[in-house]
C-alpha cells in the first residue's frame, strides 16, 4: 500500500510540474522558444491586463446639493509621488504612448473667447500627434529621402526625441460633489494635464506672451521686466480622465516596496494616492491663488484653507 501511495504522490508531483512548464519551464536543460518567448517570471501578470473600468455611480442633477471645482498640481519628485516617475512605468510615458498611438485624445490648452480657461475639452481644440510634440517645445529637423541613385525625392520634418524626465508636474481638474441621494461627498477627476516648465534659454529668447503671460505671475517680477524671466509651468495639453481610465486601468504602477502591488494607474487616481496642492478653486472672478497672493508660502496656506473648507463642509453635514 505504501508503494502505491508513493507512486501516486510522484505522479501528482509530475502533473504539477508539467502544468507549470506551460508558464515557466522548470527544466535545468536550456530550452529554445519556438513560437512565443519565455515568460519573464514565474507567472503571467494577467490580472491587470484583463481588467475593465468600473463605472462611477450615476449622479442625477437633482441630487447634486453642492459642487466645487478645484484645480490642483502634484510633483513627481516628491517622495509620495515617486511611483508616477518610475522609469519602468512613468505616467507621462503612459499618456504619450496612448496619445501618439491615437488611443487618447489630447486637447489644446490655449485659452479662447469661447474657452477662457483652455480646459473645457472643446472638440475644435483636438491636437494631432505631431502637434502634441511641439507643445513641449521640441524643434523639428528637415529629413530628406533619397532614391537608389542618391537623388532627393522627398523631404519631411521630424521632431527631436521627447525626454520624459522634463515633465515633473501635472495639473488635475476635478469636481467635489455632494450627492444627497447617496449621502456621499466625493471628488471626481475631470482632466489631467502634463505641465511644461520653460527652460532659461527659451525664456530669455521669447516674451511673456509666448507662455500665456506666465512671467507676470512670478513674485518679484514686475510688469516692466516680465519679458526677462518666466518660469511658470504651463499645460502642454489636457486629457479627458474618463477617457484615459480605459488606458490607465491596464497599466501597472511600480512600487518601491513591493512588485506585486496589484494597482493600476486607474486605481491610484481613484484612491487618490498622490500628494498635491490646490492652485485654484472656482470663483466668480476666475482667479487663481497666485493672482491674489504673491508670497509662495502664503499661497500654500491659502491652498490648505481651501482644502479645510471642503473637509469642514462634509463634517458639518452630520451630527454626532
Amino acid at each position: 500500500m505504501k508503494t502505491y501511495g508513493l507512486f501516486a504522490l510522484f505522479c501528482l508531483m509530475g502533473l504539477i510540474v508539467s502544468a507549470q512548464e506551460g508558464n515557466l519551464s522548470t527544466s535545468t536543460a536550456p530550452t529554445i522558444p519556438e513560437e512565443e518567448p519565455p515568460v519573464d517570471g514565474y507567472y503571467v501578470k494577467s490580472d491587470i491586463l484583463n481588467r475593465q473600468v468600473i463605472p462611477y455611480a450615476p449622479i442625477r442633477p437633482t441630487d447634486v446639493a453642492y459642487v466645487k471645482r478645484i484645480w490642483r498640481e502634484f510633483d513627481v519628485r516628491e517622495k509620495m509621488n515617486s511611483l508616477y516617475a518610475s522609469p519602468k512605468a512613468r505616467l507621462i510615458d503612459v499618456i504619450m504612448k496612448a496619445v501618439m498611438a491615437g488611443e487618447l485624445t489630447a486637447y489644446d490648452p490655449t485659452p479662447t473667447e469661447d474657452n477662457p480657461t483652455g480646459d473645457d475639452f472643446s472638440t475644435m481644440a483636438r491636437l494631432a500627434p505631431d502637434q502634441v510634440l511641439t507643445r513641449f517645445g521640441l524643434d523639428s529637423t528637415l529629413v530628406e529621402e533619397y532614391d537608389e541613385n542618391g537623388n532627393v525625392i522627398a523631404s519631411h520634418f521630424e521632431a527631436t526625441s521627447f525626454n520624459p524626465d522634463d515633465v515633473v508636474r501635472f495639473r488635475i481638474k476635478e469636481d467635489w460633489i455632494f450627492d444627497k441621494q447617496r449621502s456621499v461627498f466625493e471628488p471626481r477627476i475631470i482632466g489631467i494635464a502634463p505641465l511644461v516648465t520653460p527652460k532659461m534659454d527659451e525664456i530669455m529668447g521669447g516674451s511673456a506672451d509666448d507662455f500665456g503671460g506666465a512671467a507676470a505671475d512670478i513674485p518679484g517680477i514686475s510688469d516692466n521686466n516680465a519679458n526677462a524671466l518666466a518660469a511658470d509651468a504651463y499645460p502642454a495639453f489636457w486629457i479627458y480622465f474618463p477617457e484615459a481610465r480605459h488606458i490607465f486601468v491596464n497599466k501597472e504602477v511600480v512600487s518601491r516596496h513591493n512588485d506585486a502591488t496589484g494597482l493600476s494607474y486607474d486605481d491610484v487616481f481613484i484612491k487618490r494616492l498622490f500628494s498635491s496642492y490646490i492652485v485654484k478653486q472656482s470663483n466668480p472672478e476666475d482667479l487663481r491663488i497666485r493672482d491674489y497672493i504673491d508670497n509662495g508660502v502664503d499661497r500654500l496656506y491659502e491652498a490648505e484653507r481651501i482644502k479645510k473648507t471642503l473637509v469642514d463642509f462634509e463634517q458639518d453635514l452630520w451630527s454626532y
